[in-house]
Order: C-alpha cells, then structure tokens, then sequence
C-alpha cells in the first residue's frame, strides 16, 4: 500500500485566500504537511524558513517601520524560533500596510502564547493534524465530509442514519478500508505514504529522535533526553487507560511533578492528548481521572514497540478511534466537546459526544460483531438523562450499518470516519 493512496486535506479549503485581509497562524505536530500545504495555497508569497539562523538574523534586522515594505505579504516557518518578528508583523499589520501573512510552527507552548500575547484579535488559528481517515479514504474523488460529520450537522442522528445505505460496495469501499488499515498499521503521516515496509520503519525512528532533538529543544532545556524517553514510551504503552501520574512516575522513575511536566510537553507538541470524564453524576459516583491518547497509531506502535502487522487491541482500537475523532473535532473547531464516561462502580461509556442539541454515545469494539450487551452502559445512561440523549452507537470493524435496537445502532467505523 503505497502511492495509490490519494490525500487531499480538509485544512486546504478551510485556510483563508490570500485575498482575504488577516493573518494566518498553522500550527500541528512536525512532519504533517503544514508547509506543503500552505507554499501549494499560497505560492505567490516569499517563504522564510526560521529554522536557518541566517533568515532569524536578517529578519530580525529589519525594523518595524520597515516590514511591510521590505518583507510584506510572507509565510514565515517555525516562527517560534524568532518570535520577536510577531511584534513587527503586528505593527505593520495595525498600520494597514500589511494585509496577508501566514504563520506556521510546530511548539504551541511557545508560539500560541506569544501568538495571543501579540496578536490577539489580528490572527485565524489553524491547527493540522496527521491525516484523517476522510482524507487519506478520497482517492479520486472530492473530499466528502464524513458520516461524523453529517451526524453533527443533522438535528436527528438517528434520522441521518435511517437514510445510509447498510453496505457499501465496489471500489469505494475497498479503498477506504484499505484507508484504515494504513492508519491502524503505520498512521496519518503524509510522508510515510511512498516508502516500503524498511523505509517507513526507519523514518518512524528518525521521527522519534528529530521529535527529541527539536520540539524539546523548544519546549524545555532537558541536558539528559534519558528520562524523557522512558517516561514518553510509558505513556504510550497506557494509551487508551486511565492517567494515574503517581503510577507513571513511579515506573519512570522520575517525581510526580517531574511527569506532569513531561505529559505537558507531549501535549504541547503534538504528541498525546487527554481526554477528560463526564462530569455529571447521572447513575452513580463518576470518576476524575483523565484518560491519556496518542493523537497517532503509527507513532504509537512505534514507541510501545509494535510492529505494524501485530494485532490491533482494545485499547489500541479506541485509541485510533479517540484520535479521529479529536482531529476531526479541533480541525472544524466545531461547536462539539468529547468526554468519556465512567463510574466508581464499572458502568462505562468509551466516549460521549456532547453538543448543543444533546449527548450522543459511542461505544467501541476491536471485533466484526455486535451483541446485545454491547449496549447495556449507554441504554442506562440514556435513561437518565432523558431528552438530552441523542442516540447510541457501537463503532465496531464489521461492514454492515444497521439499528441493533431502537435508538441504538452498530456502525463500521471505516464509515463513521470517512
């Protein structure tokens, strides 16, 4: 599975034109495409690569009353290296000489802080993720906006669901499940897309280690990577569980603060990402502990140490499953917030998906099956809360669309997703 996989990206259509007057930040994790996507969008602009100290010199010379006229309309890469220039794109900006500038950068603990500080109220920010299963499952055709999608959308889930076919066939349903796999095996980052099984083990190691090298660079002056790098395995061996710090800390070896630290850098970078509990008591006590994700199942396998053939687990399934759905959710900046749901007596929900017209439920299975008690948590927590629940659904790998039981239905989630 190489070539043949086609990507178009969401980002490409939501990035303002550059006739439009404003400022234009992308930020996301190393190696997903932002400067390809924003030199293809914006080929007309002047690129300045921040990571040569020769541009952070020469930029940095030029004086504010300067810019427009010397630099004007650019797109300025790893902008946190200098992020002094933010100061003199702002003046030129305030003073109506500047319309246009785009903005990337991969350390969002430097550049959003600074980014808000200094261009607050000026600037549209952008986040890019590794490729969504929508994305990388188009082929051909035009990027179609996934059954997710159109359920959030819809005033009815339920009603949405009604009107999709059972099965899918032909070529656009190989393709998509072809999509999947690649992600389940090797993840959505673009560059992995033309190497051989080797190649593609060997840019995974390398990512680790320009991760290590760069972002943490940025993020944090850490003389010895040792302990980072143990503490960062760890984490993804938990992927997918709940975030006990003292228990990671203690296997790291490291203190308790000393991991707060370090799960702050991989969420700052890209890396991981938490998902917080329900916080409403509907049925009985509900726990406060979040649970840990990595936001890619290729880095993911790479660092817990699994080969891209071994098999796909629970906790590995629902983490590519929180992951699609965290990227779809940050990249639409959608009006939606995602919540897992558990009690201190064991009723647990994977994910709820809380949005302004009500609550709906996802339930994951790694099988080709759905069963009756598959429903049994979501049934209970949909009594109470009444009105407000939307529906159920159990995102599983089989291929059928179909209601197991009224108000609940069994999803494939190369469906849901693409």
């Amino acid at each position: 599975m190489k070539e043949d996989l086609q990507v178009k990206r969401w980002m490409a259509q939501r990035l303002p034109a550059l006739a439009e007057r404003g400022l234009v930040l992308l930020t996301g994790a190393r190696q997903t495409g932002k400067t390809t996507l924003v030199r293809a969008l914006y080929q007309e602009l002047p690129y300045y690569n921040l990571d040569a100290v020769e541009y952070r010199e020469q930029l940095s010379r030029v004086s504010s009353f300067a810019w427009a006229e010397t630099v004007g309309a650019a797109v300025l890469d790893e902008v946190q290296k200098e992020p002094n220039l933010l100061d003199k794109v702002k003046f030129a900006y305030d003073a109506g000489d500047l319309d246009f500038s785009a903005l990337l950068g991969s350390a969002q603990i430097l550049l959003l802080k600074r980014v808000k500080e200094t261009l607050a109220g000026r600037v549209f920010v952008f986040e890019l993720f590794p490729l969504m299963l929508s994305e990388l499952g188009a082929g051909q055709s035009a990027l179609k906006t996934p059954l997710l999608g159109r359920l959030l959308a819809g005033a009815d889930p339920l009603e949405v669901l009604r009107h999709e076919s059972p099965v899918l066939v032909g070529r656009g349903e190989d393709a998509i499940r072809r999509a999947e796999q690649h992600l389940l095996e090797w993840g959505g980052m673009p560059g992995l897309l033309p190497l051989g099984t080797e190649r593609r083990r060997q840019w995974m190691r390398s990512y680790e280690s320009t991760y290590l090298e760069r972002d943490l660079g940025d993020l944090a002056r850490l003389d010895d990577l040792k302990p980072f790098r143990r503490f960062q395995k760890l984490a993804a061996l938990r992927s997918g569980q709940m975030l006990s710090f003292s228990e990671l800390a203690r296997d790291a070896g490291v203190a308790v603060e000393t991991a707060r630290r370090y799960l702050e850098y991989l969420r700052l970078s890209y890396q991981a990402f938490l998902l917080q509990p329900f916080s409403e008591n509907v049925t009985s006590q509900v726990v406060k502990t979040p649970k840990i994700y990595w936001a890619d199942c290729g880095l993911l396998r790479s660092l817990a140490g699994r080969e891209a053939d071994a098999p796909v687990d629970g906790h590995f399934f629902e983490s590519y499953c929180a992951a699609e759905l965290m990227k779809y959710l940050r990249s639409f900046q959608l009006n939606a917030q995602l919540f897992y749901y558990r009690t201190r007596s064991g009723l647990e929900i994977d994910f709820l998906l809380q949005t302004s017209r009500g609550i709906l439920g996802l339930e994951v299975k790694g099988r080709e099956s759905v069963v009756g008690s598959d429903l049994r948590s979501m049934k209970r927590v949909a009594a109470e809360l009444g009105g407000r629940w939307l529906g159920g659904l159990v995102l599983y790998r089989g291929r059928e669309l179909y209601e197991v039981e009224p108000g609940f239905w069994a999803v494939p989630t190369y469906r849901f997703f693409a």
